[in-house]
C-alpha cells in the first residue's frame, strides 16, 4: 500500500463526504446519475462497500476468508435496506463505515497487504488492491450523487488512473467496440475493445474517463459495455 495510494482514498472520501453535506435530508430522495438510483442508495452502497472492504483486510490480516459479500443478493438488500433508513441513520452508517474502513487500513501489517484475497467478482488480488478499489468507489461515486460534484473535481492522477483501469477492463471485453482514445488537455491515449474499425474519441481528460465509465458529461463515442 503506497502513500499516494492513502491519499487518494483520504480524499475521496472527504469529498464524497463534503458533497453529501451540501445535500439537505429530502435531497437525499433526489435522483443520482444511476439510472434507477435515489442519491440515497448511492450513499448506501458506498457505506456497504467500506464494510465489505474491511472484510477483504481482515480476511488479508488473519487468514481466515470472509467474502466482501455473502451473494449478489446480500449485496443488493443491503444496499436497499441502507437506502430505506432515516436520512440521520443513513449519514451515520457511512461515517460510522468510513471510520472503520479507515482504522482497519491504519491497522494492516506491512506483509498483510501481500496476502491473496478475491473480490466480489471472484478475481484474486493482493490487498494492497483494496486501497484502489476504495479509491474507485468513493471519486466516482461523489460525481454519481449528482450535486455540484462532477469528474472534472477529480484530480489529473486520479482520472488518469480510473481511466486506465476502465480502458484495460474494455479491452478484456468481446463485446467492448474499438476506439483509440486521446484526452486532449495531457496527450494520454488509450486503446480499447476488440470489435470493428476503431473510433476516434477525444476530450479533456475528465470527459474521456467519463466516457469509459459511463458518467454523463463524456466525450461522444460508440456505446461501450459496463466497467464495473
Amino acid at each position: 500500500m503506497t502513500v499516494a495510494g492513502l491519499s487518494w482514498v483520504q480524499q475521496g472520501t472527504a469529498l464524497f463526504e463534503k458533497t453529501l453535506g451540501g445535500i439537505d435530508d429530502a435531497g437525499l430522495d433526489a435522483p443520482s446519475a444511476l439510472p434507477g438510483w435515489r442519491r440515497r442508495h448511492v450513499v448506501a452502497h458506498v457505506a456497504s462497500n467500506a464494510d465489505a472492504l474491511v472484510n477483504l483486510l481482515g480476511w488479508a490480516r488473519t487468514g481466515v476468508e470472509n467474502p466482501m459479500y455473502s451473494s449478489p443478493a446480500q449485496r443488493a438488500a443491503d444496499i436497499e435496506a441502507g437506502a430505506a433508513l432515516p436520512a440521520g441513520d443513513l449519514r451515520a452508517k457511512l461515517a460510522a463505515a468510513n471510520a472503520r474502513l479507515a482504522r482497519e487500513i491504519t491497522a494492516m501489517p506491512e506483509a498483510a497487504w501481500k496476502s491473496e484475497v478475491r473480490t466480489a467478482r471472484g478475481r484474486a488480488v493482493p490487498a494492497s488492491e483494496v486501497v484502489w478499489m476504495r479509491t474507485r468507489e468513493v471519486w466516482v461515486h461523489a460525481a454519481d450523487l449528482d450535486a455540484g460534484t462532477s469528474l472534472r473535481d477529480v484530480p489529473a492522477d486520479v482520472l488518469r488512473a480510473l481511466a486506465g483501469d476502465a480502458a484495460a477492463a474494455m479491452s478484456a471485453r468481446p463485446d467492448a467496440p474499438r476506439a483509440a482514445l486521446t484526452a486532449t488537455d495531457t496527450g494520454d491515449h488509450w486503446d480499447v475493445g476488440t470489435q470493428g474499425s476503431p473510433a476516434r474519441v477525444r476530450g479533456e481528460l475528465a470527459e474521456v474517463t467519463a466516457y469509459l465509465l459511463g458518467r454523463p458529461g463524456a466525450s461522444p463515442g460508440p456505446p461501450l459495455p459496463a466497467w464495473l
